[in-house]
């Protein structure tokens, strides 16, 4: 088994007992560090970045010599699988991701090639290999995925959207083309994740970052079911231990019975659930990551403790809680302010795990 100086978010994860409550922030390398937007710049662009193992594994550093968090994240995007399919991923300034070849119809969908991951996103699992490396078992390295309905809604809109009217549209004219053009991503999704795990990182994440645009029905067909054959086709034992998964849907508090079945370990939540009904629905099925909502990081230190606490008092006690911001951190938030969050965490949450 790999030796790790810091194991909490790992035994979390499963719901095994920890000293207190691990803690790490969804985007917590990025934008609103300083010293990130030094490397970006030097990068030349946000994908060549991405491209670049070694400066992919310095941003992903970055935080932890700022914070002591509980786990390292790899930088990257969620949009390089789509791209690896050839849809022509390009950042328009202010705009954010876009395609130059959006698939909307059943042709361009069965024409659409799917990728050779080891070999068009051998910068990922090369930048994972060299962060797992220069961590030196100080804590666990988390891989990521977008989930197979989130990728979609990019390539078939080609952008990010409001009102999801392309996938909208193919969903309801032509679901059973929508379904192969989610087959495709899946399996891509699976292989994506596998290698990360086989590069080295310790535990993964699914965010299914528009889950909760769908109906209730066509939540379950277009994004549980393709996400839980993502995790049904992954390697869940990596050196000796099991290699937790957490799947996130944001706005998916409606589902999360059905989430808690997916095969995931752990359901990550946004700020619109209450952790203790949360926790009361799922029961010992999955842990739960989550919740502060990331505009508190905004409020003054001393409101910061104050919604920490919140948020630990309303999972309660024992394990199986990671807390987490409900979404990504805000690019305007002061990193004290951060910090504040995380030594609150630290302060407060072994009164919880007696």
């Amino acid at each position: 088994m790999s030796q790790l100086d810091n194991d909490r978010l790992l035994r979390a994860l499963l719901r095994e007992p920890v000293d207190r409550t691990p803690v790490w922030i969804m985007r917590q390398a990025g934008r609103y560090l300083p010293e990130y937007r030094k490397v970006r710049e030097r990068a030349g662009s946000f994908m060549d970045l991405c491209r670049n193992p070694e400066l992919a594994c310095e941003v992903t550093l970055q935080p932890l010599r700022r914070f002591p968090l509980d786990a390292a994240i790899l930088f990257s995007d969620i949009l390089t699988v789509p791209d690896a399919m050839g849809l022509g991923l390009y950042f328009e300034t202010g705009e954010g991701p876009r395609f130059r070849h959006p698939v909307r119809d059943a042709a361009a969908i069965d024409s659409l090639p799917e990728p050779d991951v080891a070999r068009e996103l051998a910068y990922v699992t090369d930048a994972v290999a060299h962060i797992r490396e220069a961590l030196a078992g100080s804590v666990p390295l988390i891989g990521f995925s977008g989930s197979p309905w989130t990728l979609a809604t990019y390539m078939v809109e080609g952008a990010s959207s409001r009102d999801f009217r392309h996938i909208k549209a193919l969903a309801y004219d032509q679901p059973e083309a929508l379904e192969r053009l989610l087959g495709k991503v899946a399996r891509a999704v699976t292989d994506y994740l596998n290698a990360q795990s086989a590069a080295g990182a310790q535990a993964l994440m699914i965010f299914d970052t528009w889950g909760g645009a769908l109906a209730h029905d066509a939540y379950r067909r277009f994004s549980l079911a393709f996400a839980r054959q993502v995790m049904e086709g992954l390697v869940r034992e990596r050196e000796g231990r099991r290699v937790p998964v957490v799947f996130f849907t944001k706005g998916g508090g409606l589902w999360l019975e059905a989430m808690a079945e997916s095969g995931a370990d752990a359901l990550g939540l946004d700020w619109t659930m209450d952790l203790g009904d949360a926790r009361a629905r799922v029961g010992d099925r999955v842990a739960l990551q989550g919740n502060l909502d990331p505009s508190v990081l905004y409020a003054r230190p001393p409101v910061i403790r104050e919604q920490v606490a919140r948020v630990l008092a309303e999972y309660g006690n024992g394990t199986g809680h990671v807390f987490n911001l409900g979404h990504g951190v805000h690019p305007q938030i002061p990193p004290e302010h951060v910090l504040a969050m995380v030594e609150a965490v630290h302060e407060l949450s072994p009164q919880r795990h007696g």
